[in-house]
């Protein structure tokens, strides 16, 4: 019997990972452990580890710095939100509206991500994070000033207030502006986060074995060699960044369903959120997917379970992040983590001679 590839082995690890904490959390659920904090928080768990998955596709093995996740995540949530409420009373049942509300929001966002690939990705370091963050702040925004209303006549489009919208009597207004689209269906749940960051990683970890991740590994590593050897450069750098925006939109689409009013709030889809993203990404190890769910998972709940502490939770949170970063950059932290690699290696070897 063949054995098992390395990269295989560490794949499997990942998925187990995953599957591992759903069992776990659910079987602590059932037996009455888990505070209602905790259970609020599972769904928007599963969304920032789909969110850290798909900027590391950028970031990571693209190569390039993005700060507009938190944009395609905001076209993904209210394209899909929109369309749920629109369908809520005619399509059904929910699972299935769920899942079309699913397409949207990710075919939405990933047509964002080719509109703004095209010009952003001629662009390079500094130049491509500033815009990125642009086109972020900019659909933010541009969500808090719309007003979108229905009646017997359409819908009616208005950037002043409902009132100018002209509705008939009966009229419903769908998106009020800075308050949001409310009424949304709650039909997001831990199991269906689940399943989409499984989904997630077959997707992501599929395209970085490929032959178009090798592909996209090689504009990273030396853009200059890859071009002479007839990689398409445009082809693939576009490719990546959709996919990566694509995945975004799915996360929003979640964390729209998992609200009953979504708001265009700064902390939610502004620049504080694209930020925290790439922290993810950064301390979970760039190009490294395992590391960035766990650091998703890590630096979502820390601040929770250091509630109690008050006015010291936050100082406690920012000691953690720069000693992890020292610990995860610096030379002597490097040196400690291959020891530790050594030392499973030697053992897994040793199990394996037994």
């Amino acid at each position: 019997m063949k054995k098992m590839s390395k990269q295989l082995r560490s794949n499997l690890i990942t998925y187990g990972i995953v599957v591992a904490a759903y069992i776990i959390v659910t079987f602590c659920m059932q037996a009455g452990m888990v505070s209602s904090l905790l259970k609020g928080l599972l769904v928007p768990l599963c969304v920032y580890v789909i969110l850290a998955i798909s900027l590391n596709l950028t970031v990571g093995i693209l190569g390039e710095l993005s700060l507009g996740h938190a944009g395609f995540m905001c076209a993904g949530a209210f394209s899909s939100a929109l369309f749920s409420k629109i369908t809520a009373d005619v399509i059904q049942p929910a699972g299935l509206r769920f899942f079309l509300a699913l397409l949207i929001g990710t075919v939405v966002a990933a047509i964002f991500g080719l509109l703004i690939g095209i010009p952003v990705l001629r662009l390079k370091g500094d130049y491509l994070a500033i815009v990125t963050l642009a086109f972020g702040e900019i659909i933010k925004n541009v969500v808090n000033v719309v007003f979108l209303g229905r009646d017997s006549a359409g819908f009616h489009m208005s950037t002043k207030d409902s009132i100018s919208l002209g509705l008939e009597p009966g009229g419903q207004v769908l998106i009020k502006g800075p308050q949001g689209i409310t009424g949304t269906p709650n039909d997001s749940t831990f199991l269906i986060g689940i399943i989409l960051i499984l989904v997630t990683l077959f997707i992501v970890i599929n395209l970085i074995n490929s032959r178009t991740g090798r592909a996209i590994m090689a504009i990273r590593d030396n853009r200059i060699a890859a071009e002479s050897v007839g990689i398409d450069i445009t082809k693939y750098k576009l490719l990546a960044f959709s996919v990566s925006a694509a995945l975004a939109g799915t996360a929003g689409v979640l964390y729209a369903h998992n609200l009953s009013t979504l708001i265009a709030l700064p902390k939610n889809f502004g620049y504080n959120m694209s930020i925290m993203i790439l922290v993810f990404v950064v301390l979970g190890g760039i190009g490294n997917i395992r590391g960035s769910i766990i650091a998703a998972v890590v630096l979502t709940l820390l601040p929770e379970m250091l509630r109690a502490l008050n006015d010291y939770r936050m100082l406690i949170y920012a000691v953690v992040l720069i000693a992890t970063m020292i610990f995860t950059s610096s030379q002597g932290g490097q040196e400690i983590q291959e020891r530790m690699k050594a030392f499973f290696k030697r053992r897994s070897k040793a199990e394996e001679g037994k």
